[in-house]
């Protein structure tokens, strides 16, 4: 179907649309607790016609139609969850739950969604399967791995997944691809140390677990400058540091936790043993001992070159090859849409927020334009996949 009848029919919804996206950010719910959004969800997939099933990893909700007797079938993720942050925009919708708020434009990605789903339910130019799929939990990197061990993609077949996230500093109405690695998987590790306890004012009948995380905390930045080969990337960040109560006395333990992020298992796996073997080889040399507690969270966003390149093609045709940005430089923070992809074949992108606050701020908001741009994609991405033939 044309682009400009689709963008004209999505337009005519618009202001509906907009009321819905303003709803769902004056009334955020965080992670795990997205019952009443959840619930308003489902009813207008309803509305529209969709078999709608709900609770799939909790929260989530899966809308499919079928039309025609095509055999393929195309997934469709938004999330749907909000941040424990207090919001300061002063705009008229702004959450009113306290220290709740959508800071990271899941709202908007809702509703960008729901918006494809009325037009493709309105016109069925499609011939197979089309699944939306409404995510919980994804703020918490455990909303898309529940919805997976729940069955998602025995009980939904997908050929094919796709999902976009807003992102603040790319052009309004933009939309980025990079073929391969896009996002970094984030990993934790939880290093203790034991020392031996005394008086400051008497170190050497101590063994100082202090000294012995600076110095941990100093050896763990070699292994990206002489272990990660320079043309490949890996991140390693000391969060926090705790130990001691008073300022004469040294404790008998410290703690050490860190953020690691890369964008291959074989990197992640490197740094994963450097880590131990620098802290227990670092702890030794002092007299003390020490564990490395280390849990991989979200693995990286890779994309399927072959689904990325038919979605680049489809956002060219019908955005304009001047709104398509390729890139194959991956960003350092992470989406748990990872896991669908290691799940099923497919793609994931950017979509311009313009310059508006940066993701998880207490000033952000979605640009509501945004509706209409990813609208029109999503539907053009579904209508192309379906009535592909090859």
């Amino acid at each position: 179907m044309a682009t400009e009848v689709i963008k004209n029919l999505i337009l005519s919804y618009l202001p509906e649309m907009t009321e819905f996206r303003h709803a769902m950010h004056n009334n955020p719910e965080l992670s795990g607790k997205e019952t009443a959004t959840s619930a308003r969800i489902a009813t207008l997939l309803e509305r529209y016609g969709y078999e709608v099933t709900r609770h799939i990893g909790g929260n989530g909700i899966v809308a499919s139609l079928k039309n025609g007797n095509g055999p393929k079938s195309i997934g469709i993720r938004a999330d749907m969850d909000a941040l424990p942050i207090r919001e300061e925009t002063n705009l008229e919708y702004a959450s009113k739950n306290e220290g709740v708020m959508h800071a990271c434009g899941h709202d908007g990605h809702t509703t960008t969604l729901l918006a494809a789903a009325r037009a493709l339910a309105a016109t069925k130019n499609f011939d197979g399967t089309v699944h939306l799929i409404f995510q919980p939990a994804e703020e918490i990197g455990a909303g898309a791995k529940a919805m997976i061990n729940d069955g998602l993609f025995e009980r939904f077949p997908c050929d094919a997944i796709y999902g976009l996230h807003n992102w603040p500093g790319l052009e309004q109405g933009k939309i980025q691809f990079t073929k391969k690695a896009m996002m970094a998987s984030v990993d934790k590790a939880t290093i203790v140390i034991y020392g031996k306890g005394g008086h400051g004012a008497r170190p050497e009948s101590a063994i100082d677990p202090i000294v012995v995380a600076s110095s941990i905390v100093m050896a763990l930045q070699t292994i990206v400058s002489r272990n990660v080969p320079p043309l490949q990337s890996a991140i390693i960040s000391t969060g926090s540091i705790h130990g001691g109560e008073a300022f004469n006395i040294i404790p008998d333990s410290v703690t050490i936790s860190l953020t690691v992020r890369n964008f291959s298992a074989d990197i992640q796996n490197l740094v994963e043993e450097r880590i131990q073997q620098i802290v227990e080889a670092q702890a030794a040399s002092f007299g003390a001992t020490a564990s490395v507690n280390y849990e991989r969270l979200v693995p990286a966003v890779v994309n399927h070159p072959k689904h990325s390149d038919f979605a680049l093609d489809v956002a060219k045709r019908v955005l304009g090859a001047d709104r398509v940005v390729e890139t194959e430089i991956p960003t350092t923070v992470s989406e748990d849409f990872a896991f669908m992809l290691e799940a099923c074949p497919g793609a994931f992108f950017f979509l311009g927020n313009g310059e508006s606050a940066s993701l998880h701020s207490p000033h952000y908001n979605f640009d509501d334009q945004n509706i209409i741009d990813g609208a029109v994609f999503w539907y053009a991405l579904v209508e192309a996949s379906l009535n592909n033939r090859n």
